[in-house]
């Protein structure tokens, strides 16, 4: 059993299967997009709720020293997007880090990553959409048009702040609240109303979602321009470039006024800025020349948005002092308000770039997820009906149908932090198979005009990576490595107070023993295996960032994969399709794990 559960697909029967040969999309999606669209597409999945939400969270962690870390981020991005782009251009069909890990690793992780995927996209778009909903009700409330608290909140978020004495909108859509059977009615209907127009663009094809989306992308970078023009002028013309080197709490002034500590501890909210530029790869098999075109237009991407969010982080920490930061939810429209650049035109106008920006977030995301449901059950592990193309808008129907609903049920009993924790962790977890994965798979010659992942030796280099930091944090750092080894909590004031329990402080410690063991097993396999360095610094990366998870993120997660794994022995197993002898599988044994096997590839 054990070797059919990492039984593997090959490659030419994916492509086969995806319909790659028809550019007409006769028997299968409608292949329309070009290298602008995808690029947009990914534009249209990173700058949204990340960069108008966590946005000054992590400036007020990070100061304006957090420019580093977007920079940093967007490196260890850059290497996974590398990775994605050399599984792209092979394998040029929908259903993205699913599909790779089916090539790759095999099934059983191919299941565990489809099914982690629907926590990226589908839970990731409840998050998504409730941020949509605050910046519309904010916006309406600007025009004199107020949404009732109880009709603008959800019941989790209502309940939690009468709860804990916290904000008091929710606590007024909970006192305000119609009771009917000893139930209190709070939902939040602009986020379900948005989930269902999305859905239904969806559903109606990729041609309409792909204009619309273009259209977004353009308002909402028009705007965001105008933010980093117009609070630029005023930084300099206000005479406020000393905000870039603010005092830290002794009194000198810095431009990481916490240090790299203070910058590192805005990981989390600088790397959910970046989420969604992976959803690219999904459009594989509706992109005109996906093997040429779908590399671009996630690097591409990759670099505006960057490009983007340190000149939005320049403006944001030179036009107000980074410690303002401190809970501030709107960042982009916090700068002009009257205290601080005192511009209400700017405010209204970031207020609908707000807005744009959700939407075609959720456009994104919300296209991506059935996209993956129809490769798996294309490949027997979910019932046929998610398969099934409308036969006039060209679209996975069914699939998309049931993706509004997964969206849309939730809104009703959950909150924004429960779905954010959730959809961090599974993006990091798909990072980690995607970059592992391209270690697995057999070289491949080079092929003009198309993608090639540029072989860098790693069998010396990786290891001194990873060996020189190592030295640099024992010769540099206080007691770095005594102390990921102490499990004396009695300093931390939190455990002491009973606040947090002793797995709770200890997780850090743990976390960061795990990722130094993977690290040097990791160095060792690639001084063997002469491993190429992209991948292994994509997958170093995000294995590091996995360590600022907490115990309820891997609680939740881990819960979430054991009903996946319930789901795929009960169906999956029985009715794949390699199961089934309908496909021939690659044994494991029969692959070659390293770059010394460059003299085959399959076509």
């Amino acid at each position: 059993m054990s070797s059919s559960l990492f039984r593997t697909k090959k490659i030419s029967n994916i492509i086969a299967e995806g319909g790659s040969d028809d550019p007409h999309g006769q028997h299968g999606l409608k292949r329309v997009l070009t290298v602008r669209d995808l690029t947009f597409f990914g534009i249209a999945a990173i700058l949204g709720a990340g960069s108008f939400s966590s946005l000054g969270g992590a400036v007020f962690n990070g100061g304006p020293g957090v420019v580093v870390l977007f920079i940093i981020t967007a490196i260890a991005c850059a290497f996974t997007a590398f990775c994605y782009s050399e599984f792209a251009s092979r394998i040029p069909v929908a259903g993205s880090a699913y599909t790779y890990a089916y090539a790759s690793f095999g099934e059983l992780f191919a299941w565990v990553i489809g099914w982690a995927l629907i926590m990226e996209y589908s839970i990731g778009n409840i998050y998504v959409a409730f941020s949509w909903s605050d910046y519309f009700t904010s916006f309406l409330d600007k025009m004199g048009v107020h949404v009732p608290e109880w009709l603008s909140t959800s019941y989790m978020e209502a309940k939690g702040a009468v709860a804990d004495n916290g904000n008091k909108d929710d606590i007024a859509a909970w006192n305000n609240a119609p009771v009917m059977g000893g139930l209190r009615i709070i939902f939040d209907l602009p986020a379900l109303v948005i989930n269902m127009l999305i859905t239904y663009l969806v559903y109606r094809g990729i041609k309409e979602s792909r204009n619309f989306s273009n259209v977004m992308v353009v308002l909402k970078m028009a705007v965001v321009l105008l933010v980093i023009l117009v609070g630029g002028y005023l930084v300099f013309s206000n005479g406020l470039t000393h905000n870039w080197v603010p005092p830290n709490d002794e009194g000198v002034h810095s431009f990481m006024p916490n240090g790299f500590s203070g910058v590192m501890a805005a990981v989390a909210g600088v790397f959910f800025a970046y989420i969604g530029f992976d959803a690219v790869s999904v459009m594989a098999e509706e992109s005109k020349d996906p093997q040429r075109d779908l590399p671009k237009g996630m690097i591409y991407s990759l670099v505006i948005c960057t490009i983007v969010y340190i000149l939005l982080t320049l403006v944001l920490t030179g036009a107000v002092n980074y410690r303002n930061f401190d809970g501030v939810g709107d960042p982009l429209a916090f700068i002009f308000e009257e205290q601080n650049l005192n511009l209400g035109w700017m405010q209204l106008l970031v207020a609908v770039c707000a807005v744009v920006a959700m939407t075609s977030v959720l456009l994104v995301f919300q296209m991506g997820q059935p996209r993956i449901w129809m490769s798996m059950s294309r490949d027997g592990l979910l019932p046929p009906v998610f398969q099934k193309i409308h036969h006039k808008f060209k679209t996975p129907s069914f699939a998309t149908i049931v993706t509004g609903l997964v969206v849309g049920i939730p809104i009703l009993f959950t909150d924004k932090t429960f779905v954010l924790d959730f959809t961090s962790i599974a993006t990091l977890f798909a990072f980690v198979l995607v970059c592992g994965g391209v270690l697995l798979i057999p070289a491949k010659q080079k092929e003009h005009g198309k993608f090639n992942l540029p072989y860098v030796n790693g069998q010396f280099i990786f290891p001194l990576i990873i060996f020189g930091s190592m030295a640099c944090l024992f010769a540099f750092t206080k007691n770095y490595f005594g102390s990921i080894f102490n499990f004396d909590f009695s300093s931390n004031t939190e455990y002491v107070e009973g606040k947090i329990s002793f797995m709770d402080a200890a997780l850090p410690n743990i976390s960061i023993i795990i990722f130094w063991l993977v690290a040097i097993i990791l160095s060792i396999a690639a001084f063997i295996k002469k491993y190429s360095l992209i991948p292994l610094m994509g997958l170093i990366t995000c294995l590091y960032l996995l360590t600022g998870m907490t115990k309820s993120n891997w609680v939740w997660f881990l819960g979430w994969l054991a009903i996946g794994l319930v789901i795929y022995f009960l169906y999956g197993y029985k009715k794949s399709k390699l199961a089934t002898n309908e496909i021939s599988a690659v044994p494991v044994n029969e692959k070659n794990n390293g770059p010394d096997y460059l003299k085959k590839f399959e076509d």
